[in-house]
């Protein structure tokens, strides 16, 4: 408890002034001190915002703040802490960070001081045994922590004041922050790593003397004087970040790599302290030791977060791709007013202008101008595409010449690049199957490393002391598990970070897993292996056999009856029907817009409408039949010559006779003839879905080189269709459009929407390509097994090096100053092989 505080003047303050402030660390003042009760004892302070906001933290129970302010560091002294942390619960913040869902709620926080799997594994599992937390996932190659939970069970800024507890420090996750972040941090990593360069050169020049022949004169004692002197302050400021994450790790009682390095740097340094303070002439100092383990081991996280960086370059350009700033117009008394804002104070329905050669800054719809828009970073496609009035733009993409005026219809999160970058990030912060492995060892492999860093000693012991430490060291220096603990997560956040730059979207890491091991593809026909786009290509009836584009104009009976069809069609939002309404108005035919009554439409069989007063079916051949329509035989023949052919056909009916047939051709899509090839060539099973009548289907697969087809399915029944290929023990990829695709895209193992980028996609797919080239299903399945042989090859290394190294340390053939170069460069070489994935995309 604290108790209220009191104001001393000046002569009380003199006897107390050496101590600075207990909150912010500033000097206490002259005039003035303010005393108060923290939790029993007596603390002065320097105003009372600094007495309040340390009540206030006591009170909460986080005293442990002061503990864990970096040394050195300063604190301005904020009059209202807790107001601070209780912003984060207002619904009006959270807006900013918090995507809300029917059962729960998802933020992305940037933790500090996050560096090795057991970090990781200390604040998933702690995180997860709090009521309302429903998972908790730590990415270790960025530093951000995904947490899913009940908001009315715990606020935010509990979790925050957990997280603290911890010793780790999370704020709500932010592009610009994060870049701050990483630079601080590397700043404080050079700072340190250029104070132990120093004292190593300086104690170069002490041990050269102690080699050559000083320790056994009289200055011995004065260069191990010397040498402690050069090392103290840089074991202390140095390695102050192992000893700091060694004390949290005892604390938590959740070992990490920072406790052996501080027992092995403590130890050797206690050791040589103690032969210099008794002066003895038989023991050796190793100040050297420590100063030079500190300054490689430095070295080596420091170019291991270089690494970690560069190998996320991609997702970096993702967030780079959003600009700061936009030009928003304004209605002004001589016209529209152009001024420049955040990007935050551009709200829906405003207006912006687009120059050429700017990002668009928002998604938006054009309201005037025409211009070419470079979409490469989002779908990888490097042609511009051109967008004129009513054209849909997206958040990143680079405008040409043209300049454009556009209302804003998404901002941030909600724009097509903020959901990339969304599932980017998941993907990064997923876990494969296959990292269960490294997840299960990682906890005890600290453990095991003090075990055999204890038998070592004792082993050795009979050795001498000097050699029983030195040994000991080495043992706990060289054994790390980062590199294991980085194998996968590093691996799948290169592997998601090119896929997005290449338009291949993937959900999480798990999804790279499962799909590099199926060997069963299942197209959807229309849209995905052909281009989805209907035309109409013949006209056949009792009277004439029309194709448009032909010398012979349109019997006056035929064109009635197009008409007719036409503005039945033109209430149904399929794309056949799309495909009679154009034709009919490139034929001039100009349908009634509103003409047709009774309309009903029965999905993957057709629609029914009443036009003057006739009865009209427009549909497949068996659901006119059902409806008691009388076939024609003209028709029928009509209809097997298109199905040898593979074009698709439906029929008309009038009052209960069936007057014509219309055939309606959809083009195989370019890529689609090499896709299968390709597949087959992998030893992949093919089997082509479609609701079109088996002929056509057939003759399809034919010109594609022969599949499997199952035709004739509504559809409803698709994902039914998935589950029973699945019943015969088939694990299925299922590429479709994304929106009428998406039962089955679900249902499937592995579903793969192809060019639609709409929420359904996203929500039903576990991979999203955002063009329709079919060269990029080619590409997922190629960076799913590279991806997963990446992994296995990072695992492999991981335990190569372990089991190797380890033996020759306790063995007594690796010194510590070797072991401490040595422990770094595993890590360098997963994180370089995690890299390579990033050239498999480059020769195409």
């Amino acid at each position: 408890m604290t108790e209220s505080s009191t104001l001393k003047p000046q002569a009380d303050a003199s006897v107390v002034a050496a101590e600075p402030c207990y909150h912010c660390q500033l000097p206490l003042p002259d005039n003035e001190i303010v005393d108060g009760l923290i939790d029993g004892e007596s603390k002065q302070f320097c105003c009372q915002g600094c007495r309040s906001v340390a009540e206030t933290i006591h009170n909460a129970g986080l005293g442990g703040f002061y503990e864990r302010i970096l040394e050195g560091e300063q604190l301005a002294p904020p009059p209202e802490l807790t107001d601070a942390l209780a912003m984060y619960d207002l619904d009006e913040v959270q807006q900013e960070f918090v995507s809300s869902g029917q059962d729960s709620s998802e933020v992305h926080l940037l933790v500090e001081g996050v560096h090795c799997a057991a970090c990781v594994w200390l604040i998933e599992n702690s995180l997860r045994r709090q009521p309302g937390i429903e998972e908790a996932r730590v990415n270790l190659s960025g530093r951000k922590l995904k947490v899913l939970w009940d908001r009315s069970r715990l606020p935010l800024s509990r979790m925050l004041e957990l997280l603290g507890t911890l010793g780790y420090k999370a704020v709500p996750y932010d592009p610009n922050s994060a870049e701050d972040s990483f630079k601080k941090q590397n700043r404080h990593l050079l700072f340190r790593m250029g104070f132990a360069a120093f004292a190593m050169m300086n104690l170069m020049w002490i041990s050269i003397a102690l080699y050559t022949g000083a320790d056994q004169g009289e200055f011995r004692g004065l260069f191990h004087w010397v040498g402690l002197a050069l090392a103290t302050p840089t074991l202390i400021y140095s390695g102050y970040p192992f000893f700091r994450g060694a004390w949290f790790s005892i604390r938590n009682l959740s070992p990490n790599m920072d406790l052996p390095i501080a027992i092995g740097v403590s130890i050797t340094y206690l050791y040589s302290a103690y032969v210099t303070f008794t002066g003895s002439v038989v023991g050796e100092v190793y100040f050297d030791t420590v100063v030079n383990f500190l300054f490689v081991i430095l070295v080596g996280r420091y170019l291991e977060a270089m690494s970690k960086r560069k190998a996320l370059a991609s997702t970096q350009r993702l967030l780079d791709l959003q600009p700061k700033v936009a030009t928003r117009l304004k209605p002004g008394v001589d016209g529209d007013e152009a001024e420049l804002v955040a990007i935050r104070a551009v709200k829906k329905g405003d207006r912006v202008l687009v120059k050429p050669g700017e990002r668009i800054p928002v998604d938006g719809v054009v309201l005037e101008g025409s211009s070419q828009l470079d979409e490469a970073m989002l779908t990888g496609e490097s042609i511009p595409v051109t967008k004129s009035v009513g054209a849909q733009v997206n958040t990143g993409t680079l405008n040409g010449s043209g300049t454009l005026v556009i209302k804003v219809t998404g901002l941030l999160g909600e724009s097509a690049l903020g959901q990339i970058i969304h599932l980017v990030e998941d993907a990064q912060s997923s876990r494969a199957p296959i990292q269960r492995l490294a997840d299960r060892i990682v906890p005890w492999f600290v453990m095991v490393t003090l075990s055999l860093a204890l038998a070592s000693f004792i082993w050795w012991w009979g050795a001498g002391i000097e050699q029983a430490l030195m040994v000991a060291t080495s043992v706990l220096i060289i054994t790390c598990p980062c590199a294991l603990g980085m194998a996968t997560p590093m691996s799948i956040a290169v592997a998601s970070g090119l896929g997005a730059r290449h338009g291949i979207l993937v959900k999480n890491g798990e999804v790279l897993e499962r799909l590099s091991a199926i060997r069963h593809f299942v197209f959807d026909k229309t849209g995905t292996l052909t281009e989805g786009q209907m035309q109409l290509s013949a006209l056949v009836t009792e009277q004439q056999s029309w194709q448009p584009g032909q010398s012979d104009p349109l019997h006056e009976t035929t064109a009635a009856l197009l008409k007719r069809v036409a503005e039945i069609e033109r209430l149904s939002e399929h794309p056949i029907a799309s495909a009679i309404v154009r034709c009919a108005e490139q034929q001039e035919l100009k349908p009634r817009a509103i003409s047709a009554e009774q309309f009903s439409s029965h999905p993957g069989q057709g629609v029914i409408g009443i036009v003057d007063g006739q009865r009209w079916l427009i549909g497949t051949p068996d659901w006119l039949r059902q409806q008691q329509v009388q076939p024609s035989e003209t028709l029928e023949q009509a209809a097997a010559e298109m199905d040898q052919r593979g074009i698709s056909s439906i029929r008309a009916a009038c009052d209960g006779q069936e007057l014509a047939l219309i055939a309606i051709e959809d083009r195989i899509r370019d890529g689609a003839k090499a896709l299968i090839e390709w597949l087959k060539a992998q030893g992949a099973e093919i089997t082509l879905l479609s609701g079109d009548r088996r002929q056509t289907a057939e003759a399809v697969a034919d010109q594609l080189g022969g599949m499997e087809v199952i035709a004739e399915v509504l559809p409803q029944d698709k994902d039914r269709t998935i589950a029973e290929i699945q019943a015969r023990g088939h694990e299925v990829v299922m590429v479709g459009d994304g929106v009428n695709d998406a039962p089955s895209l679900v249902r499937a193992d592995v579903g793969i929407a192809l060019g639609s980028g709409t929420d359904v996609s996203i929500a039903s797919a576990d991979i999203v390509l955002l063009s329709n080239d079919l060269a990029r299903v080619d590409q997922a399945a190629q960076l799913s097994q590279r991806t997963l042989r990446t992994v296995r090859q990072n695992i492999g290394l991981s335990f190569a090096y372990n089991s190797i190294m380890v033996p020759l340390a306790m063995m007594g053939l690796v010194t510590p100053l070797v072991a401490a170069i040595t422990m770094p460069i595993s890590s360098l070489l997963v994180i370089g092989n995690a890299a390579r994935i990033s050239t498999l995309f480059r020769r195409k």
